[in-house]
Formats: C-alpha cells, structure tokens, sequence
C-alpha cells in the first residue's frame, strides 16, 4: 500500500513548514515516506560523558568483534543470551551490542536499565484522512479516523487503546478511492462526531490515564504528517486552536534510522517491520491497526536499546526539529478544544 503514499505535494498543503526535504513526498491517507537523512544522535547523557573511561574502551572491542560476526553467529549468541534472533543482520548487530552495553554499563554505574527512560508512556497516533485518488492542489485533507494506542515503557507492553470515526464537514463525501484505501465506510463518518466532539473525548480519555499529570507521557507517529500537517490542518478547518499535548512529538522514522544506521528509504512502515523479523498485523490504512503496527517496532526498538524521545515539533505553524541535545520534557497535560476566536 505504500504507492499510494506518494500523491499529495506539500506544496498543495496550506501550512507553513521550516525547510525540510520531508515536505517533498507525499501522504495521501496515514503516512508520507519522509525525506530526512540518517544522522546520529546521543542523548544528553552520553554527550556529557568522559568516554576515557575503561569501560568505554570494553564496550568499543566488544562492538569490533561484533561487527566481524556473520549473521549465524549473531543469531546464536542472540539465542545464548536469550534475546531475540529475528531480523536483518543490522538490526541482530545493533541488538547484541545495546545488550553488552548495557551490561557493561550497569556493571560499572549501577544505573540504565531495558526501556525507555524519559517517559512512562507512550502514545502513538496514526490518522486516517480524506483522500482522492488524484489529489488536486485545493484539495483539504480532512481527519476521519483517530486511533492511539499506549504503551507502557517500563512493562513494554501495549496497555490501552482509543479509536473513533470523525465526520468530515467540508467533504462529507468519501471518494471510492478512500473507502477502498481506508476500508472507512461513508457510513462511518455519516454516524460520527465532529471533530471537536472526538477531541474533546480523546483529551478525556488521556485525563483519565492521567497522562501529564501523575504520568510522563510523549506522542509518537509514523513521520511528520500527521501532526505538522493533518492536525495541523483539521484545527484550522474546525476553528480551533492547535493542542499543547501534540506540539511535540517522536518521529519514529527518525529514531529507527538514527539507532539502526540505515537510510531513509529503509524506514517505510512495512520495511521496518521486516527488517525487524515482524509481520503487519491487522488492515493496511486501517488507523488503528497502523497504529498497533507502530507500537510494536517502538517496542522492538525499546527492547534493542532504543531511548525513544521527543525530536519533531511545531512552532507558529511551522515543523522543527528537536535536537538531542534539549531538555527532555513530557507533553503537557491534556486540555479540552479551545475556539481560535477566543483571546
């Protein structure tokens, strides 16, 4: 299904964006195949750290050795040390070596751990949009599914999940090519809620998580678009103000190709999950099940070592970067649509 992710032009999009080659691919539904480079990046800790310390030095000769292993060798000793053996030979090398660093590493400071520590959880959100085959340059993309799904970094488990149809008010129309993209019915959106309506019950269901409050929590999604550009655009059409919780959020297609080192095209939905010895499960385009799939490689990537962490954000309508080297913050706590006619 990833052919279809190519037909809508950002220049089409009426939002400003910072320069950015992702704004050159297209995303006609769910996702667009970004166009960001593979750079890599440290969190703050490691960036501060004296790497002359002997430690370091074992964990350099371990990574050596590792990278002289064939890929039989790295799945029997991923099988040795009971961790998992799928996926591509980059994918095995990046696994074994999180592992002996974190050994190493906890040996020597007593701290770190297997899942992600900056936040407790981890939402991830995958809209599902109105879409023609052939977009025109005027066409407004409007938000028809809501999924999240939340993960818990510390039992690395999916815990809970929330999916609503939206009624679209500008196209109330679903194109055949979206009904058979989607598998969204004109029926669905017919007996759905506006979109301030599911908002405002999706700001509840986080509150009611206590997300931002008792919990640190971050968004995640597949790429740019869906915040930078479909929410984006949504709040502008539903005269309401953009929500402080979704200003920042984890790119995934970033953090897979910074932490496994392989380029942008390897980081298309359906490569990753290959890559990682997984299987799509569920309905490609159906929102929720996007999401689920999502889940799962941010779960694998937890369990390879992967701090997962905030690195997109918006900015007077603008997409920006995050650098690792800022302050780790949690999204904010979750507050109701506001009108964008109010002061």
């Amino acid at each position: 299904m990833d052919e279809h992710k190519e037909n809508i032009n950002a220049k089409d999009v009426n939002v400003k964006m910072s320069d950015t080659r992702e704004d050159n691919k297209a995303k006609p539904c769910s996702r667009l195949c970004p166009a960001e480079e593979s750079v890599p990046e440290l969190s703050p800790s490691e960036s501060n750290k004296d790497f002359s310390h002997p430690v370091y030095k074992e964990i350099a000769l371990a990574n050596g050795h590792i990278n002289r292993m064939s890929k039989q060798e790295l799945r029997t000793k991923l099988a040795e040390l009971q961790l998992d053996t799928r996926g591509v030979k980059d994918v095995m090398k990046k696994r074994l070596k999180s592992h002996y660093k974190k050994q190493k590493l906890l040996q020597s400071a007593a701290e770190g751990g297997p899942t992600d520590t900056y936040y407790d959880y981890i939402c991830v959100v995958d809209f599902e949009a109105t879409c023609e085959e052939d977009n025109p340059s005027d066409f407004h993309h409007e938000i028809i599914e809501f999924p999240m799904v939340l993960i818990n970094t510390h039992t690395l488990e999916i815990v809970d999940s929330f999916q609503e149809y939206v009624k679209p008010e500008l196209n109330p129309t679903l194109s055949d090519f979206c009904i058979k993209l989607t598998g969204i019915t004109q029926k669905m959106v017919d007996d759905a809620d506006p979109f301030q309506d599911v908002l405002q019950r999706v700001v509840t269901w986080l509150q009611e998580r206590e997300l931002g409050t008792k919990y640190k929590y971050a968004i995640l999604t597949d790429g740019a678009w869906d915040m930078s550009k479909f929410l984006n655009i949504q709040c502008q059409l539903s005269r309401i103000r953009y929500p402080q919780f979704a200003k920042k959020w984890i790119n995934i297609r970033k953090s897979y190709g910074n932490f496994y080192k392989v380029p942008r095209t390897q980081t298309k939905l359906s490569t990753m999950l290959e890559n990682l010895g997984l299987k799509y499960e569920g309905r490609p385009h159906s929102g929720l099940d996007d999401s689920r799939n999502i889940a799962r490689i941010a779960l694998r990537m937890l369990q390879d070592g992967c701090q997962l962490r905030v690195n997109e954000r918006m900015h007077a309508g603008q997409l920006l970067s995050v650098p690792s080297s800022a302050p780790v913050e949690g999204a904010p706590p979750p507050h109701g649509p506001r009108s964008r006619d109010r002061e």
